[in-house]
This record gives C-alpha cells, sequence and structure tokens, in this order.
C-alpha cells in the first residue's frame, strides 16, 4: 500500500490524557514516519470511550498494532479528530506568533472564540506546550481564545480540572 492510509484504534480508554500518552508510545515504539496524524476521538456507541486513529504510510502499521494486541480496523472513526500527533507538533511550544504556528505546522488555520474572523498573523500565541488542533471540514483548526496582553492561547488546556474535584 502507497501513500497514507487511515487506521483505528480501539483501546477501550476513557480518558483523553491517557489516549495522548498511549499515541505518543505507539508513534514512538512502532518508529512511524514523520507526516504520520494521531488523533483521538470520541466515541458515544452505549459505552463511551476514546479511539484513536492513525493516518500514515506505514504499510506494516495494521500489522505491527495486530501484534501487539490491539483491535484494527481501517478508515478513521469520524472526520472530526483531535489531533496530538501531526507534522510540525513538536515545534510548537513556547510563545510564537499565529503566522509562525502556521507555517511550522500542518495546522490550516487559527480560530478565536467570540471572534468573527482570522486573527492577526501577528499575534502571539502561547501554547503552554500543549496544542491539540481539529478536523472540521477537511482542514486542521486550532481553537483559541483571548489571553492576556493580547495575545491568544489554546481553548484545550494540558492539565484541566476534573468536573466537581474539590467536592
Amino acid at each position: 500500500m502507497t501513500g497514507p492510509y487511515a487506521l483505528t484504534v480501539d483501546p477501550g480508554l476513557t480518558d483523553l490524557r491517557a489516549a495522548d500518552r498511549l499515541l505518543r508510545t505507539l508513534a514512538a515504539e512502532l518508529a512511524l514516519p514523520e507526516g504520520t496524524f494521531g488523533c483521538t476521538h470520541l466515541l458515544r456507541d452505549g459505552r463511551p470511550r476514546v479511539a484513536l486513529s492513525l493516518t500514515t504510510s506505514a504499510p506494516d502499521c495494521r500489522e505491527r498494532l495486530a501484534a501487539r494486541g490491539y483491535e484494527v480496523t481501517d478508515g478513521a472513526p469520524d472526520a472530526v479528530g483531535r489531533a496530538v500527533l501531526f507534522p510540525g507538533a513538536d515545534g510548537l511550544t513556547g510563545t510564537l506568533t499565529v503566522a509562525r504556528l502556521l507555517s511550522r505546522s500542518a495546522i490550516d488555520r487559527v480560530s478565536v472564540l467570540g471572534a468573527g474572523g482570522a486573527p492577526d498573523p501577528r499575534t502571539e500565541l502561547v501554547t503552554r506546550d500543549h496544542v491539540r488542533p481539529q478536523w472540521q471540514r477537511g482542514e486542521l483548526v486550532l481553537t483559541a481564545m483571548p489571553a492576556a496582553g493580547g495575545r491568544l492561547t489554546p481553548f484545550e488546556v494540558p492539565d484541566p480540572t476534573p468536573c466537581c474535584a474539590d467536592h
């Protein structure tokens, strides 16, 4: 098989952070090539959980995942995955401009909550070293929100407070 193709792995996880870690672990252990996309997908089919999808050009990825005991199916579970692995993801650390984020990664655009249009390309984005864009109508889109000093920050926080944590 040539060119990228998508696979779904359903490890039965219920936590996004655990799914993120598993995607990164699998990419490293399987030595997946540059350009691999790894996404999380929320499944709500009577047993809520997080599935993983990998879009890769590695022709033996399916067999190697199956050899590790994972159930693997062809295709992605849906078209709106949350990207954890994508070209340029590892370079999106610290603070950088929107233009730099777009030029050094596979992210197609930045959307700001409550704003009508695209942010100024010179606007700084404080990544908190946690950038999770989502597929929207075939584009990889990072949703951001306003932050102090006219900056932006990704909408998804790296360490969210669990619901009802203090009661």
